[in-house]
């Protein structure tokens, strides 16, 4: 096996004992990157959101023509601005708006967009063109750049598997799923190393983990929750981002998903399931870092790797193309940016895409992370209207 691929092995620690010899333990004690306070949040939302059930063109009569099953009514709709509305799940992201903390960039996508969930999240994840194919992720770039040396927690990703959007050359990035199940350096055992010096690379790397892990751990130890949330898989991983950041991690870039948003079928009840769930856990982090004084240096992104076919299939929608991106925190214009979906000038029955998603990476990088984002391969251009 050659570096990178022993690389990938030991980019993911969800807990355990590693073995590791006591004189390795210097190798991940090394001083962050960190510049500046502002650190990023990206909320995947899998499986492909409906975009036009979610932020809903209300006043728009093709909508109700081209949806007659899973269109959802004038009366139900909240947080009514300039012809859109909120589905009425989503009660926490209407008082974000209102309160001028929530952006809504309208038909987010990319050209010669792909229907496939594995390759058009490849897509997000890498930053790629359509027919480009990437081994690292954007973020992975980003932080390859960013870290003069080897840094475990410059991001933490919240769930089972790693997230190619923050595979660098280097794991500067942890996967966990419960913190609390970290061992920290004091509690692992001493070996002797091996003649074998690929394995003793591996465990150099798993020790600089372990050690990402005493800062985790130390983290939490200057924390607590404050806030309600919800006993969900997502609300909980937000609840340990929240105290990761009021504990002064100073991890760039935090990173955890949702499933569940393949609504072929039976769309209105999962639908409405799931942006409950999203709706209760965002708005819950959104109020502790309010209550913290921590709203303006966190950056909420909630994205999706593509939205659903404009005209229902009778009791749901199929894999489309455009949606709608949302933007929390972080000193936001607060505004929706783009166009309303233009209903009646589809491309074979999906929107026209009219944000190229490379551009809202371009902004959170140089706005939010001082980066020049073409160091990275990104091309287009930032939107100024939203910080």
């Amino acid at each position: 096996m050659n570096r990178r691929n022993f690389l990938s092995l030991t980019g993911t620690f969800t807990g355990g004992m590693l073995i590791l010899p006591e004189f390795l333990h210097a190798f991940g004690n090394q001083t962050q990157f960190i510049q500046g306070n502002s650190s990023i949040v990206f909320i995947q939302l899998n499986g492909g959101n409906d975009g036009l059930n979610t932020f809903i063109p209300y006043e728009n009569e093709l909508y109700y023509d081209l949806r007659p099953k899973i269109a959802i009514s004038k009366n139900e709709v909240i947080g009514k601005n300039k012809g859109m509305a909120f589905h009425p799940a989503l009660k926490g992201f209407a008082t974000m708006q209102q309160n001028g903390h929530l952006s809504i960039i309208q038909n987010v996508g990319y050209p010669e967009p792909n229907r496939s969930h594995f390759r058009s999240q490849e897509i997000w994840q890498t930053a790629s063109a359509s027919n480009q194919y990437l081994n690292e992720g954007w973020l992975g770039r980003y932080l390859d750049l960013q870290c003069i040396e080897h840094t475990p927690t410059a991001a933490i990703n919240l769930d089972n598997i790693d997230n190619l959007a923050l595979k660098g050359t280097e794991p500067n990035f942890i996967t966990v799923k419960d913190p609390n199940r970290f061992k920290s350096k004091s509690e692992t055992e001493s070996t002797q190393l091996s003649d074998n010096p690929q394995l003793d690379f591996v465990r150099k790397i798993a020790n600089s983990i372990t050690e990402g892990a005493d800062e985790i751990q130390k983290a939490l130890e200057q924390s607590k929750t404050e806030i309600n949330y919800p006993k969900t898989q997502l609300g909980k991983n937000l609840e340990w981002i929240a105290r990761l950041v009021k504990g002064n991690l100073n991890s760039k870039v935090y990173y955890t998903s949702q499933n569940g948003y393949d609504t072929h079928d039976n769309q209105l009840a999962i639908h409405n399931n799931k942006l409950t769930e999203l709706n209760d856990a965002i708005f819950s982090f959104y109020l502790e870092l309010k209550q913290a004084n921590l709203l303006q240096n966190v950056t909420i992104v909630v994205f999706s790797e593509f939205g659903r076919r404009v005209k229902d299939n009778g009791n749901g929608t199929d894999h489309g193309t455009a949606a709608p991106l949302f933007i929390i925190g972080g000193n936001n214009k607060g505004t929706i940016i783009g166009n309303n979906p233009n209903l009646s000038n589809l491309d074979n029955g999906d929107l026209k895409f009219e944000t190229d998603f490379r551009s809202i990476y371009a902004t959170l990088l140089e706005q939010k992370l001082q980066f020049d984002y073409t160091k990275i391969g990104i091309k287009n251009q930032i939107l100024n209207e939203l910080f």
